[in-house]
Protein backbone atom coordinates (compact mmCIF):
# COMPACT_ATOMS: atom_id res chain seq x y z
CA UNK A 1 0.00 0.00 0.00
CA UNK A 2 1.20 3.32 -1.16
CA UNK A 3 1.49 6.23 1.73
CA UNK A 4 0.34 9.92 1.23
CA UNK A 5 3.24 11.86 0.38
CA UNK A 6 4.76 14.68 2.11
CA UNK A 7 5.61 18.63 1.66
CA UNK A 8 8.39 18.41 -0.84
CA UNK A 9 8.40 15.13 -1.81
CA UNK A 10 8.26 14.10 -5.55
CA UNK A 11 5.06 12.81 -6.35
CA UNK A 12 5.00 9.45 -7.99
CA UNK A 13 2.53 8.91 -11.03
CA UNK A 14 1.30 6.06 -12.93
CA UNK A 15 -1.37 5.88 -15.98
CA UNK A 16 -3.66 3.02 -16.61
CA UNK A 17 -4.46 3.33 -20.88
CA UNK A 18 -2.49 4.23 -23.48
CA UNK A 19 -5.01 6.24 -26.06
CA UNK A 20 -5.43 9.39 -26.45
CA UNK A 21 -6.23 10.61 -23.68
CA UNK A 22 -4.23 8.60 -21.49
CA UNK A 23 -0.87 10.06 -23.51
CA UNK A 24 -2.27 13.80 -22.33
CA UNK A 25 -1.98 12.73 -18.94
CA UNK A 26 1.54 11.10 -19.21
CA UNK A 27 2.30 14.42 -20.79
CA UNK A 28 1.33 16.47 -18.16
CA UNK A 29 2.99 14.57 -15.45
CA UNK A 30 6.63 14.54 -17.64
CA UNK A 31 6.15 18.06 -17.63
CA UNK A 32 4.82 19.61 -14.16
CA UNK A 33 7.64 19.96 -11.65
CA UNK A 34 7.49 18.35 -8.71
CA UNK A 35 6.03 14.86 -9.99
CA UNK A 36 7.80 11.55 -11.73
CA UNK A 37 6.08 9.57 -14.31
CA UNK A 38 6.90 5.92 -13.14
CA UNK A 39 4.77 3.20 -14.28
CA UNK A 40 2.51 2.81 -17.46
CA UNK A 41 -0.30 0.07 -18.25
CA UNK A 42 -2.29 -1.16 -21.05
CA UNK A 43 -2.94 -3.78 -22.88
CA UNK A 44 -1.79 -3.19 -26.42
CA UNK A 45 2.06 -4.20 -26.34
CA UNK A 46 3.36 -2.07 -29.01
CA UNK A 47 2.66 1.02 -27.69
CA UNK A 48 2.69 0.27 -23.96
CA UNK A 49 6.80 -0.53 -25.20
CA UNK A 50 6.51 2.71 -27.08
CA UNK A 51 5.31 5.21 -24.65
CA UNK A 52 7.50 3.53 -22.27
CA UNK A 53 10.45 4.72 -24.53
CA UNK A 54 9.07 8.28 -24.87
CA UNK A 55 8.86 8.94 -21.35
CA UNK A 56 11.77 7.08 -19.82
CA UNK A 57 9.22 4.91 -18.12
CA UNK A 58 10.79 1.21 -17.06
CA UNK A 59 7.65 -0.26 -15.13
CA UNK A 60 5.12 -1.33 -17.47
CA UNK A 61 2.11 -3.30 -17.08
CA UNK A 62 -0.10 -5.52 -19.16
CA UNK A 63 -2.82 -5.80 -15.88
CA UNK A 64 -3.54 -2.83 -14.03
CA UNK A 65 -3.86 -5.13 -10.98
CA UNK A 66 -0.19 -5.49 -10.95
CA UNK A 67 0.70 -2.27 -11.11
CA UNK A 68 -1.70 -1.22 -8.42
CA UNK A 69 -0.15 -4.02 -6.28
CA UNK A 70 3.60 -3.84 -6.43
CA UNK A 71 2.81 -0.13 -4.66
CA UNK A 72 5.20 2.77 -4.66
CA UNK A 73 2.46 4.22 -6.58
CA UNK A 74 1.03 8.08 -5.05
CA UNK A 75 -1.35 9.45 -8.14
CA UNK A 76 -2.96 7.49 -10.95
CA UNK A 77 -4.86 8.74 -14.08
CA UNK A 78 -7.51 6.41 -15.15
CA UNK A 79 -7.97 6.54 -19.28
CA UNK A 80 -9.48 3.52 -19.93
CA UNK A 81 -13.31 2.34 -21.46
CA UNK A 82 -15.84 3.37 -19.58
CA UNK A 83 -16.71 0.01 -17.63
CA UNK A 84 -13.44 -0.33 -16.13
CA UNK A 85 -13.69 3.05 -14.73
CA UNK A 86 -15.41 2.06 -11.28
CA UNK A 87 -13.21 -1.03 -10.76
CA UNK A 88 -9.72 0.31 -11.28
CA UNK A 89 -10.48 3.55 -9.34
CA UNK A 90 -12.48 1.51 -6.74
CA UNK A 91 -8.79 -0.49 -6.49
CA UNK A 92 -6.45 2.08 -6.47
CA UNK A 93 -8.19 4.09 -3.60
CA UNK A 94 -8.40 0.84 -1.69
CA UNK A 95 -4.38 0.90 -1.91
CA UNK A 96 -4.24 4.51 -0.80
CA UNK A 97 -3.54 5.84 -4.70
CA UNK A 98 -5.33 8.96 -5.16
CA UNK A 99 -6.81 8.53 -8.76
CA UNK A 100 -7.63 11.05 -11.35
CA UNK A 101 -10.45 9.05 -13.83
CA UNK A 102 -11.24 10.50 -17.39
CA UNK A 103 -14.84 11.42 -18.06
CA UNK A 104 -17.10 10.46 -17.38
CA UNK A 105 -16.78 8.61 -14.03
CA UNK A 106 -18.89 5.73 -14.34
CA UNK A 107 -21.38 4.00 -16.64
CA UNK A 108 -24.43 4.81 -14.00
CA UNK A 109 -24.35 7.03 -11.07
CA UNK A 110 -24.32 3.71 -8.56
CA UNK A 111 -20.81 2.69 -9.77
CA UNK A 112 -20.07 6.64 -9.54
CA UNK A 113 -21.53 6.42 -5.69
CA UNK A 114 -19.01 3.22 -5.27
CA UNK A 115 -15.91 5.42 -6.12
CA UNK A 116 -16.94 8.74 -4.71
CA UNK A 117 -17.62 5.86 -1.40
CA UNK A 118 -13.89 4.35 -1.67
CA UNK A 119 -12.22 7.68 -1.69
CA UNK A 120 -14.01 8.54 1.48
CA UNK A 121 -12.94 5.48 3.11
CA UNK A 122 -9.54 5.83 1.75
CA UNK A 123 -9.35 9.48 2.78
CA UNK A 124 -7.77 9.77 -0.99
CA UNK A 125 -8.82 12.37 -3.88
CA UNK A 126 -10.89 11.01 -6.54
CA UNK A 127 -11.37 14.11 -9.36
CA UNK A 128 -12.89 13.36 -12.98
CA UNK A 129 -11.19 15.21 -16.23
CA UNK A 130 -13.49 17.76 -17.56
CA UNK A 131 -10.94 19.50 -19.51
CA UNK A 132 -13.47 21.11 -21.81
CA UNK A 133 -14.30 24.01 -19.04
CA UNK A 134 -10.34 24.75 -18.87
CA UNK A 135 -10.41 25.92 -22.30
CA UNK A 136 -9.65 29.41 -22.44
CA UNK A 137 -12.69 30.26 -24.29
CA UNK A 138 -15.09 28.64 -22.17
CA UNK A 139 -12.46 29.97 -19.01
CA UNK A 140 -13.48 33.55 -20.57
CA UNK A 141 -17.00 33.11 -20.64
CA UNK A 142 -17.11 32.14 -17.58
CA UNK A 143 -14.89 35.32 -16.43
CA UNK A 144 -17.46 37.77 -18.47
CA UNK A 145 -20.51 36.03 -16.80
CA UNK A 146 -19.05 35.87 -13.02
CA UNK A 147 -17.83 39.61 -13.84
CA UNK A 148 -21.79 40.60 -14.06
CA UNK A 149 -21.53 41.23 -18.19
CA UNK A 150 -24.67 39.55 -19.05
CA UNK A 151 -26.32 39.68 -15.65
CA UNK A 152 -28.20 35.97 -14.39
CA UNK A 153 -27.83 33.54 -16.70
CA UNK A 154 -31.57 32.19 -16.90
CA UNK A 155 -31.52 29.99 -20.36
CA UNK A 156 -28.83 28.10 -22.59
CA UNK A 157 -28.77 26.36 -25.55
CA UNK A 158 -25.57 23.87 -25.44
CA UNK A 159 -24.43 21.60 -27.80
CA UNK A 160 -21.57 19.06 -29.44
CA UNK A 161 -23.50 17.83 -32.48
CA UNK A 162 -20.98 15.83 -35.14
CA UNK A 163 -22.12 14.87 -38.95
CA UNK A 164 -20.07 11.26 -39.16
CA UNK A 165 -18.60 11.00 -35.45
CA UNK A 166 -19.15 7.47 -34.22
CA UNK A 167 -15.99 6.59 -32.37
CA UNK A 168 -16.44 3.00 -34.74
CA UNK A 169 -18.54 1.11 -35.23
CA UNK A 170 -18.41 -2.13 -33.49
CA UNK A 171 -16.29 -0.78 -31.00
CA UNK A 172 -16.96 -0.55 -27.17
CA UNK A 173 -18.17 2.88 -27.68
CA UNK A 174 -21.73 1.43 -29.28
CA UNK A 175 -22.04 -1.41 -26.48
CA UNK A 176 -24.40 -0.07 -24.05
CA UNK A 177 -23.10 -2.62 -21.26
CA UNK A 178 -18.82 -1.73 -21.53
CA UNK A 179 -19.97 2.21 -22.79
CA UNK A 180 -23.32 3.08 -20.55
CA UNK A 181 -24.71 4.75 -23.47
CA UNK A 182 -23.79 6.98 -26.87
CA UNK A 183 -22.98 10.67 -27.52
CA UNK A 184 -24.69 11.55 -24.14
CA UNK A 185 -22.82 10.18 -22.10
CA UNK A 186 -19.12 10.41 -24.34
CA UNK A 187 -19.12 13.75 -25.31
CA UNK A 188 -22.39 15.52 -23.86
CA UNK A 189 -20.91 15.02 -20.34
CA UNK A 190 -18.58 17.62 -21.44
CA UNK A 191 -21.75 19.82 -22.55
CA UNK A 192 -23.30 19.19 -19.23
CA UNK A 193 -20.44 19.86 -17.20
CA UNK A 194 -19.58 22.98 -18.68
CA UNK A 195 -23.08 24.44 -18.80
CA UNK A 196 -23.75 23.94 -15.30
CA UNK A 197 -20.30 25.11 -14.39
CA UNK A 198 -20.49 28.31 -16.39
CA UNK A 199 -24.41 28.36 -14.79
CA UNK A 200 -22.56 28.33 -11.05
CA UNK A 201 -23.68 24.87 -9.87
CA UNK A 202 -27.09 25.05 -9.61
CA UNK A 203 -28.46 21.69 -9.38
CA UNK A 204 -30.80 19.86 -11.78
CA UNK A 205 -34.14 19.57 -9.95
CA UNK A 206 -35.63 17.29 -13.49
CA UNK A 207 -34.61 16.18 -16.70
CA UNK A 208 -37.34 15.70 -19.88
CA UNK A 209 -35.21 13.58 -22.98
CA UNK A 210 -35.50 11.87 -26.01
CA UNK A 211 -32.73 9.86 -28.03
CA UNK A 212 -32.95 8.51 -31.03
CA UNK A 213 -30.45 5.66 -33.32
CA UNK A 214 -31.22 6.15 -36.97
CA UNK A 215 -28.13 6.30 -38.57
CA UNK A 216 -25.71 4.01 -36.63
CA UNK A 217 -27.91 1.01 -35.86
CA UNK A 218 -27.67 0.97 -40.05
CA UNK A 219 -24.04 1.08 -40.50
CA UNK A 220 -23.70 5.01 -40.86
CA UNK A 221 -21.75 7.55 -39.25
CA UNK A 222 -18.63 5.91 -38.15
CA UNK A 223 -15.78 7.70 -38.02
CA UNK A 224 -12.15 6.37 -39.84
CA UNK A 225 -10.69 4.05 -37.67
CA UNK A 226 -11.29 1.14 -35.18
CA UNK A 227 -10.64 1.29 -31.71
CA UNK A 228 -10.76 -1.66 -29.75
CA UNK A 229 -13.60 -3.61 -32.32
CA UNK A 230 -15.55 -5.97 -30.41
CA UNK A 231 -17.86 -7.21 -33.07
CA UNK A 232 -20.77 -4.81 -31.02
CA UNK A 233 -24.17 -4.24 -32.82
CA UNK A 234 -24.90 -0.62 -32.58
CA UNK A 235 -26.39 -1.13 -29.14
CA UNK A 236 -26.96 2.90 -28.25
CA UNK A 237 -28.26 6.40 -29.27
CA UNK A 238 -26.36 8.35 -31.87
CA UNK A 239 -28.37 11.84 -30.99
CA UNK A 240 -30.15 12.83 -27.67
CA UNK A 241 -32.13 15.99 -26.41
CA UNK A 242 -32.73 17.32 -22.77
CA UNK A 243 -34.35 20.03 -21.67
CA UNK A 244 -32.76 20.48 -17.99
CA UNK A 245 -34.89 22.19 -14.96
CA UNK A 246 -32.58 24.10 -12.66
CA UNK A 247 -32.97 25.04 -9.35
CA UNK A 248 -33.96 28.55 -8.60
CA UNK A 249 -35.82 28.53 -11.76
CA UNK A 250 -33.12 28.63 -14.75
CA UNK A 251 -33.39 25.97 -17.76
CA UNK A 252 -30.80 24.28 -20.62
CA UNK A 253 -31.50 22.54 -23.55
CA UNK A 254 -28.61 19.97 -24.21
CA UNK A 255 -28.09 18.57 -27.55
CA UNK A 256 -25.35 16.19 -28.71
CA UNK A 257 -25.07 13.57 -31.74
CA UNK A 258 -22.48 11.15 -33.43
CA UNK A 259 -24.33 10.86 -35.93
CA UNK A 260 -26.72 13.31 -38.03
CA UNK A 261 -27.36 14.96 -41.33
CA UNK A 262 -26.06 18.76 -40.80
CA UNK A 263 -22.69 20.37 -41.67
CA UNK A 264 -19.64 18.30 -41.71
CA UNK A 265 -17.36 18.25 -38.63
CA UNK A 266 -17.97 19.05 -35.11
CA UNK A 267 -19.41 21.42 -33.48
CA UNK A 268 -20.13 22.77 -29.85
CA UNK A 269 -20.36 25.30 -27.18
CA UNK A 270 -23.32 27.35 -26.03
CA UNK A 271 -25.69 30.05 -26.41
CA UNK A 272 -26.24 31.57 -23.14
CA UNK A 273 -29.57 33.84 -22.25
CA UNK A 274 -29.38 36.82 -19.21
CA UNK A 275 -31.24 39.29 -17.49
CA UNK A 276 -28.61 41.90 -18.69
CA UNK A 277 -27.47 40.24 -22.12
CA UNK A 278 -26.19 37.24 -23.33
CA UNK A 279 -23.77 35.10 -25.09
CA UNK A 280 -23.03 32.69 -27.73
CA UNK A 281 -19.88 30.44 -28.04
CA UNK A 282 -18.97 28.31 -30.71
CA UNK A 283 -16.17 26.44 -31.33
CA UNK A 284 -15.85 23.96 -35.38
CA UNK A 285 -13.91 21.20 -35.69
CA UNK A 286 -11.86 22.09 -32.41
CA UNK A 287 -10.30 25.00 -33.16
CA UNK A 288 -8.30 26.13 -30.28
CA UNK A 289 -10.41 28.78 -29.28
CA UNK A 290 -13.67 29.54 -31.04
CA UNK A 291 -16.08 32.61 -31.73
CA UNK A 292 -17.03 34.34 -28.40
CA UNK A 293 -19.61 37.07 -28.46
CA UNK A 294 -21.13 39.03 -25.78
CA UNK A 295 -24.45 40.60 -26.41
CA UNK A 296 -25.23 43.49 -24.46
CA UNK A 297 -27.40 46.82 -24.93
CA UNK A 298 -31.02 48.01 -24.71
CA UNK A 299 -33.42 47.19 -27.49
CA UNK A 300 -32.45 47.74 -30.87
CA UNK A 301 -28.84 49.20 -29.50
CA UNK A 302 -26.94 46.47 -28.83
CA UNK A 303 -23.10 46.85 -27.92
CA UNK A 304 -21.91 43.81 -28.78
CA UNK A 305 -18.51 42.72 -28.44
CA UNK A 306 -16.13 39.39 -29.76
CA UNK A 307 -14.17 38.43 -26.89
CA UNK A 308 -10.39 37.14 -27.81
CA UNK A 309 -9.38 34.14 -26.23
CA UNK A 310 -6.26 32.16 -25.54
CA UNK A 311 -6.48 28.26 -26.31
CA UNK A 312 -6.43 27.22 -22.69
CA UNK A 313 -4.32 24.58 -21.14
CA UNK A 314 -7.03 21.92 -21.19
CA UNK A 315 -5.51 18.48 -19.32
CA UNK A 316 -2.33 20.11 -18.12
CA UNK A 317 -4.64 22.73 -15.87
CA UNK A 318 -6.75 19.63 -14.90
CA UNK A 319 -3.60 17.15 -13.69
CA UNK A 320 -2.20 20.45 -12.27
CA UNK A 321 -5.07 21.67 -10.28
CA UNK A 322 -5.69 17.19 -9.50
CA UNK A 323 -1.73 17.69 -7.82
CA UNK A 324 -2.70 20.38 -6.15
CA UNK A 325 -5.56 19.16 -4.56
CA UNK A 326 -3.30 15.86 -3.29
CA UNK A 327 -1.05 18.29 -1.61
CA UNK A 328 -4.10 20.03 -0.07
CA UNK A 329 -3.97 16.92 2.80
CA UNK A 330 -6.15 19.11 5.11
CA UNK A 331 -8.94 18.87 2.29
CA UNK A 332 -8.81 15.82 0.75
CA UNK A 333 -12.21 15.36 1.70
CA UNK A 334 -13.21 17.68 -0.33
CA UNK A 335 -12.60 16.39 -3.54
CA UNK A 336 -14.18 12.97 -3.83
CA UNK A 337 -15.90 13.35 -7.17
CA UNK A 338 -19.05 14.50 -6.06
CA UNK A 339 -19.59 16.96 -8.96
CA UNK A 340 -19.24 14.07 -11.55
CA UNK A 341 -21.48 12.15 -9.13
CA UNK A 342 -23.99 14.59 -10.24
CA UNK A 343 -23.54 14.61 -13.71
CA UNK A 344 -24.03 11.04 -13.83
CA UNK A 345 -26.85 11.31 -12.12
CA UNK A 346 -28.61 13.34 -14.60
CA UNK A 347 -27.10 11.31 -17.36
CA UNK A 348 -28.84 8.38 -15.83
CA UNK A 349 -32.38 10.66 -15.26
CA UNK A 350 -31.90 11.87 -18.79
CA UNK A 351 -31.73 8.09 -20.26
CA UNK A 352 -34.58 6.71 -18.06
CA UNK A 353 -36.48 9.97 -19.35
CA UNK A 354 -36.06 8.59 -22.84
CA UNK A 355 -37.33 5.12 -21.47
CA UNK A 356 -40.16 6.14 -19.87
CA UNK A 357 -41.79 8.77 -22.79
CA UNK A 358 -41.49 11.16 -19.16
CA UNK A 359 -40.02 13.64 -17.03
CA UNK A 360 -37.56 12.41 -14.21
CA UNK A 361 -37.25 14.38 -11.49
CA UNK A 362 -34.27 14.13 -9.40
CA UNK A 363 -34.41 13.21 -5.80
CA UNK A 364 -31.67 15.78 -3.51
CA UNK A 365 -28.18 14.02 -3.80
CA UNK A 366 -26.99 13.18 -0.12
CA UNK A 367 -23.85 15.22 -0.74
CA UNK A 368 -22.37 17.89 -2.89
CA UNK A 369 -19.78 18.58 -4.56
Amino acid sequence: MTTATKPGETIKAAVIGLGWAGQQHMDAYATLPGVELVAIAGMEDGPRAELGEKYGVTRLYRDWHELVEDGGIDVVSVAVPTFLHAPIAVGALEAGIHVLSEKPIARTAHEAQAMVDAAHTADRVLEVAFNHRRRGDIEALKAAIDAGQIGRPYHARAIWLRRAGIPALGSWFTNREMAGGGPLIDIGVHVLDYALHLFGEPKVTAVSAVTHSELGSRGRGGAAGNKQDVGSAYEVEDLASLLLRLEGGGSIVLETSWAAYRPAGDEFGITLYGTEGGADLRVVDYAPAGELTIFTGEGEATSDVRVAADPGRGHLAVVETFLEHVADQANWSQYDGSRALDRARVIDAAYESARRNAEVVLEPATKGA
